[in-house]
């Protein structure tokens, strides 16, 4: 076990390093880098506590599950040299790395065992948590659109202000007579990176899209082509597909999301509980 501390508190810090700041640990100033080491020694004499906690007995850690989160992590980086590199800057090989995910996923498996004993959510906790939170169960009106864009470049003969227009024009006018081509003039036209999936911006509330766009879409009827429309990033032609009234979900509908939120709150509330009454043991010890 004294083997494994060192390069445990490093793999610590290393992961604290990344989430506070983005950095390495040896890109830290001095104070951000006392900050680390210290929630990582922390941290690492919290986990021990749980490890030789009686929840912890025949807890353990498949080699496959350990061998798929190594590759997970590896598939971050470009190469594993780019791999060893950040390890040996943070003071870790492959080796001790393993060994200090394969400890950090016993804990998480030992946590997850504790939480089993919370209480169970029951339909009455369901119904009365939708009984009174009734904003989280409101959906705005949507709308599903799609678009065509020609940019603005004076620099580019094709784009330039004059040719970007008539361009877009000749665009609206084919589909003001056959509004169903829209996803092929996307296809063929557009230049935006929708064009590969017919021009698709998918299923908008309002807001989403620049302000000429957005006053423009919500004023159109489901399956209505508009006019030629001008933006930062150029002209615009909008489909608006489809319409969504803005609705309440009904209890049957929103049920299976209430009973996930919680049963998450109660087992993340149970196990800090269970975290608690360990440090107030090791305390009295």
């Amino acid at each position: 076990m004294s083997q494994l501390t060192e390069p445990a508190v490093a793999y610590l810090a290393f992961k604290a390093a990344q989430k506070l700041y983005g950095k390495d640990i040896s890109a830290l100033p001095p104070s951000e880098f006392e900050r680390v080491q210290s929630m990582a020694k922390n941290q690492h004499e919290l986990e021990a506590r749980v490890l030789t906690a009686p929840e912890a007995r025949d807890a353990m850690v498949p080699p496959s599950t350990l061998d798929a989160a190594m590759q997970e992590i590896r598939g971050r980086y470009q190469s594993d040299e780019e791999f060893d590199s950040d390890l040996a800057r943070n003071g870790l090989d492959e080796a001790s790395f393993a060994a200090a995910l394969e400890r950090e996923l016993r804990v998480e498996a030992i946590l997850e065992k504790v939480a089993t004993e919370s209480s169970k959510v029951t339909d009455t906790d369901v119904e009365l948590y939708y009984l009174y939170h009734p904003n989280q169960f409101r959906r705005p009106e949507t709308r599903f659109a799609r678009h065509i864009l020609i940019t603005i470049n004076e620099t580019i003969a094709e784009n330039t202000r004059v040719t970007a227009r008539l361009r877009i024009e000749a665009i609206a006018m084919r589909l003001a007579k056959e509004p169903q081509r829209f996803e092929e003039q996307a296809l063929k036209h557009s230049e935006c990176p929708t064009a590969l999936d017919g021009g698709k911006l998918g299923d908008l509330p309002r807001g989403k899209l620049f302000p000429v766009l957005d006053s423009a879409l919500f004023e159109m009827q489901a399956g209505e082509v508009s006019g030629v429309l001008e933006s930062e990033l150029g002209f615009h032609i909008l489909s608006c597909d489809a319409i969504t009234e803005a609705n309440v979900l009904t209890i049957n509908e929103a049920r299976p999301h209430i009973r996930s939120v919680l049963e998450k709150k109660r087992k993340r509330a149970f196990q800090q509980e269970w975290l608690k009454n360990l440090r107030v043991a090791k305390t009295a010890g």
